[in-house]
This record gives structure tokens, sequence and C-alpha cells, in this order.
């Protein structure tokens, strides 16, 4: 790669930056819904599992930020680089992946509980709402940061005033101490009715599937490390004014020492964002949805035995009459408001990825896509998933919100589990030898290949099925 000057990093302590992607994206349907659905039924004892799932996925973060800081590149395009068909896989399953609504939809149904509109409908016009967003905007990376940062500041406050309101004390020490009850399981959750549930509950602790390959991407939107030297994306309203995309990335000067302690300062930097920002905000965030099934379980006893009959959405209303239990109904209103909010949330974030991850990889790498430019393949790709989504929303064969949600979830392990093996190609043989990552992180990233897809290959063997 040609040699460029690393920019210097900005102070390790801040508010906002790339990560926001990731917790907007990670503070999803997984933590407000499904492991909430979990703890329902199983006690906050199967928190164990989340504390893993979330732990594996800080590391992963910073291991992804590795190449992309050093390069300017993608992931995706690193992978290219290891074995081209790589890159094509994960076009591929992205496809696959991110076609389903799952998030909007589940939204949606929570909004259909507060005002009776059809979740169908208001999944429809929120989709669309997305694509105007994105089309219109001159430099989307700005907004999208500003946007997701209010948004996850507004579900931080409230979902912890909701859970301090109508919790115990009791409550959130048994949370904290679920987190530690490492291999409680108990039997029903080894059935082949659960086992798959929890398997892609794990993927979805933090952002789940290919959402940490998508966060290269807004590394270098938002200029980290070598990424400053990367022209950004541009909405479509402001396509003619893009500068040209370079054919590859740069690379610094890893002999010079002065050099060396700018990439230093960088990996303090995402270091910060990896524990605080990242783990730091969704494990909150999570423990007061934890709490708020608690007293679910206490207001609606019976709640644990119609989700096992197969009620998905009971465990919503249980913990929306939980909060109205404080003593006004409207709070009920404004707890499902709450839901409705993370999965617009998670809606922004997953539509833009994606359409950003497929553009980087048609533009570099299909013959002709570079004579479109990026802003226009990037407004493809996302109004294309766009009518996917209402067209699988109107007469797609999933059964409801909560069943798409399911399917998403277990497809995205079989990706994180790929992007592991990925991962310990890409750094161990594309980056020079002192930027490269030590035993610790090539152990722990191996540990995450073996544990998802693990999972997978166990679920498939031991119950023949792979969606719960």
């Amino acid at each position: 790669m040609p040699i460029r000057e690393l920019p210097d990093a900005p102070p390790s302590v801040h508010l906002l930056g790339p990560t926001v992607f990731l917790v907007a994206l990670g503070v999803g349907m997984g933590e407000a819904y499904m492991w909430p659905r979990l703890v329902l039924v199983f006690g906050p004892e199967i928190r164990w599992l989340f504390l893993i799932g979330v732990t594996l996925q800080a590391f992963v973060m910073l291991e992804m930020a590795r190449y992309a800081m050093a390069t300017g590149e993608s992931i995706f395009f690193g992978a290219a680089r290891v074995f081209k068909p790589l890159m094509w896989f994960f076009f591929g399953v992205a496809i696959l992946v991110y076609i389903w609504p799952g998030h909007l939809s589940t939204g949606a149904a929570a909004f259909e509980e507060v005002s009776g509109v059809p979740w169908v409908v208001t999944a429809c016009i929120g989709l669309i709402l997305v694509g105007i967003l994105f089309s219109l905007a001159s430099v989307i990376y700005p907004l999208l940061e500003s946007l997701l940062g209010i948004l996850i500041g507004v579900l931080v406050v409230g979902t912890s005033v909701a859970a301090s309101l109508v919790g115990q004390w009791s409550d959130v020490t048994a949370t904290l101490g679920g987190m530690f009850r490492f291999g409680y399981l108990p039997d029903e959750a080894m059935s082949a009715a659960w086992f798959p549930v929890l398997v892609g509950a794990i993927a979805f602790a933090g952002p789940s599937g290919m959402q940490q390959m998508w966060y290269t991407l807004h590394l270098r939107d938002s200029g980290a490390g070598m990424g400053a030297h990367i022209p950004k994306i541009r909405g479509l309203r402001s396509a003619g004014a893009e500068d040209e995309m370079p054919s590859r990335g740069f690379m610094f000067d890893t002999d010079n020492p002065a050099e060396m302690r700018k990439w230093k300062g960088w990996r303090k930097w995402v270091t910060f964002d990896a524990v605080l920002l990242f783990w730091g905000i969704t494990m909150l965030v999570t423990i007061s949805f934890t709490v708020l099934a608690q007293t679910a379980a206490r207001e609606s006893p019976n709640v644990a035995g119609l989700i096992r009959d197969g009620d998905r959405e009971v465990a919503l209303t249980a913990m929306a009459d939980a909060f109205a239990s404080a003593g006004a109904p409207v709070l009920r209103g404004i707890f499902l408001g709450f839901i409705a909010l993370i999965g617009l949330n998670a809606t922004l974030g997953l539509f833009d990825s994606f359409s950003r991850g497929q553009a980087d990889m048609s533009y570099h790498f299909i013959r002709g896509a570079k004579k479109f430019g990026m802003s226009k393949l990037y407004a493809g790709f996302l109004w294309g998933v766009i009518t996917f989504g209402i067209l699988i929303l109107l007469f797609g064969p999933a059964d409801g919100p909560g069943a798409i949600l399911d399917v998403l979830a277990f497809l995205s392990t079989f990706a994180m589990g790929t992007y592991c093996v990925v991962l310990l190609l890409v750094n161990n043989r594309m980056l020079p030898k002192p930027i490269r990552p030590g035993i610790v992180q090539n152990l722990v990233i191996g540990f995450g290949a073996v544990f998802y897809l693990g999972m997978l290959v166990y679920s498939l063997v031991r119950f023949g099925v792979v969606v719960g």
C-alpha cells in the first residue's frame, strides 16, 4: 500500500464517535425484547450468557478497528486481499440476513399497542421515511451520528428511569448476580424449542451479524486513523459533489517511532469506545430491561406460561403493564413508545450499514460499478432493501414480527462465527508485524469463532433445527 502520514489521534475520552452505530445496533431488540423474554422464562441467572456475548463483541470491535484504522480500508477489502470469494460470501450473507425488517416490525408492533395502527402500516411508512432521510442528507455520516446519539441518550435515560420507578433493589442484585452464574442452564433451555432461541439471543447480545464488519466503514467515514485520507459517502441529493474514491487504502510507516506513538493514541481512543461507550452503555440498558422483566414476572405470573405456549409478543406487553404499575396508565404507552423508538433506532443504523457495505464491495470489485459513483450505489442498495422489506411485510411468509426477528437472529450467528475466522486471517496476514494482534487477542477471537459456529452446529445436529 502507498505510505502516507497517520493523523494525530484525538483525546481518548469523548462522547460521540463511530461507536454510536454499534451502540445503536447493540441496544436493539436483542436487549429490549429477546433477553427479557429469556429472563421471564428462565430467570435472571441466564444472563451470564449475555455477559460472555457482549464482552466477546467488545474484543471483536477492537480487532475490527485495527485493520480499518491502519489502512482506511473496510474489513471487506481486507477479506478480498486474503481470498476474494470470502468477500463475496459476506456480500451474499448480508443480503440473506438483512433483507428482513425484524427490528422495525417489532417496534411497529409495540406502536400498534399504543395507537391501534396496524404494525404493517407503521413499518412500511417507517421504511419509506428512512429512505427519504438518507437520500436527502448532504453527507450521511454526520447526520446519522448526531441522530443516533440523540436517540441513544433518550433510550439510556428513559429505560433507567423506567426501571428505577418499578423495580426493586433485589431485582438489581439478582440481575448482577445472574451475570456470574456461569454454567446455569436449565434442562428446558437445552430443548429443541429453546436452544435455537438461546443461540440467536447470544448473537443479539450487542450488535449482531455483520454489524461489526460495517463498523469498519463507519470508522473510515469518521476519519479514524488512515480513514482520514478516504472521501465520505454523500446522500443521493449531493451525489454530484462526491470525490473520487481511491482504488486502495494506505499504510503509515510502522518503522517510524513518531508514527507508532500516533498509532498507540488511536488504539487508546478506540479502546475507550469499546469499554465505556459500547460495553458500558449496552450493559446499563440491558440491566434496566432485566429489572423490568423481573417486575413483569411478579405482576403477571402467567406470562412465562404464555411465552412457552408460543405467544412471543406477550413479553413486551407484560413489561409495559409492569411499567404502568408504577401508578399511571400513561406509563404503559410511554414504555411501548420506547420499544418503537428502539426499532426505529436500530433500523436507521442497519439500513445505512447494509447499503454502505454493499456499495463499498460493489464499487471496488464489480466491473463497471465505479461509473455510478459510491453515492448512487449506496442509494440503490438502500432503496432496494426498503422495497424488499415492504414486500416481505405485505406478502411475506413470516409469522409476525417476533418470527422475523428470530430468523434474523439465528442467521446472524453464522455470519459472526465466520467473520471471526476472517478477522484472524486479515489482521495476521495483511498488517505489518509491529501492529498485528497479540496472542491474547488472537485466542479470544479464535474462541469467538468456535463459540458461534459451535452453537450453530450443535443446534443443527442435536435438534435438527436452526430457527426457534
